[in-house]
């Protein structure tokens, strides 16, 4: 068998895993499957279950039912082993800002046992990995919002872990500082690290991540590659067309065609709603002009992530 026809080897697989506390369930039977590999994206708003699988899945909470298996190992049973293959970075977590950057990694270095001659190194790694190599002796509490999230993902990698769980890196930060972050972790995962990736900025996981997972109060309601959320929610391709005049014309003309469902006005413009997905929509142009008609515009409504997000989302939290 080739490694091309080779199925993928999950990382993370959950089956039924549900948290309640008291009469309130944060996750509710939670079956989720993260390929080694994935840049995975986690998304759901403030409260939907996100920070609560994370915790789960780095055996800082047990489950109040189902199981969670990380790189093969159990959360529960195997804790120990669980936490030799993660790095995990919550959404807040303290710095000690008196202590230089190197001082700080290189306490976590030893805190996971990485032998006194081996430290220096590796620590001078995973700061050129996250682009720190210029602030070695600088004091954390003098680092930017930025670079101090650089250093927390340096402290996760000190151990080289296989999958790394991100519980909102980018919270907070700068454009700038959000898009350094986001290639610092495309790197990783060219480096053959798996990534879980939880936020609520949809717009940079749509094109950041291979493969997303959308929970809403608890409930998984989507997962899987990043286009089939948006195939999945959308009724069909929309193409956007204005012509100069004989709009009426315009819709009876397009109405004709057996690939499109459906012409309505809006605001000046035609919204042309096609049959299915993979429908190519050139004929459009083609129809119109040698209907004798001018066409002044003709644009593809892509479907993004915040509105497939919006879509399935009511905004419904715990």
């Amino acid at each position: 068998m080739s490694s091309e026809s080779l199925p993928p080897i999950p990382a993370v697989q959950t089956n039924g895993l549900t948290r309640t506390y008291g009469n309130m369930t944060a996750l509710s039977a939670l079956d989720l499957t993260v390929n080694r590999g994935d840049l995975f994206g986690f998304i759901g708003s403030n409260g939907a279950g996100k920070t609560t699988t994370l915790r789960i899945l780095a055996t800082f909470l047990a489950p109040s039912a189902g199981t969670a298996r990380v790189m093969g190992h159990d959360v529960v049973k195997e804790a120990n082993a669980v936490r030799h293959v993660i790095g995990y970075m919550p959404d807040f977590f303290g710095v000690y800002k008196d202590m230089e950057v190197t001082e700080y990694l290189d306490f976590f270095g030893a805190c996971y046992k990485i032998p006194t001659v081996q430290r220096e190194k590796t620590v001078n790694d995973v700061l050129e990995l996250v682009g720190l190599s210029e602030k070695k002796g600088a004091l954390i509490g003098a680092l930017s919002r930025g670079m101090q999230q650089r250093l927390g993902l340096a402290r996760v990698l000190i151990h080289d872990p296989q999958l790394l769980l991100l519980d909102e890196p980018a919270s907070g930060l700068d454009p700038r500082a959000r898009i350094e972050m986001m290639a610092i972790l495309q790197e990783l995962q060219r480096l053959g690290k798996t990534i879980i990736i939880s936020s609520h900025i949809l717009s940079e996981l749509q094109t950041l991540c291979n493969r997303v997972a959308i929970i809403e109060k608890g409930k998984l309601i989507y997962s899987g590659p990043v286009q089939g959320v948006r195939d999945q929610m959308a009724s069909g391709l929309v193409v956007w067309v204005r012509v100069a005049a004989e709009t009426e014309r315009a819709i009876l003309l397009l109405n004709e065609r057996p690939e499109v469902a459906g012409v309505e006005q809006v605001e000046g413009r035609l919204k042309v709603t096609m049959s299915g997905h993979d429908v190519d929509h050139s004929f459009v142009a083609e129809v119109l002009v040698r209907g004798g008609l001018k066409l002044v515009e003709l644009k593809e409504d892509e479907l993004g992530l915040e509105e497939v997000f919006l879509r399935v989302t009511r905004g419904e939290t715990q």
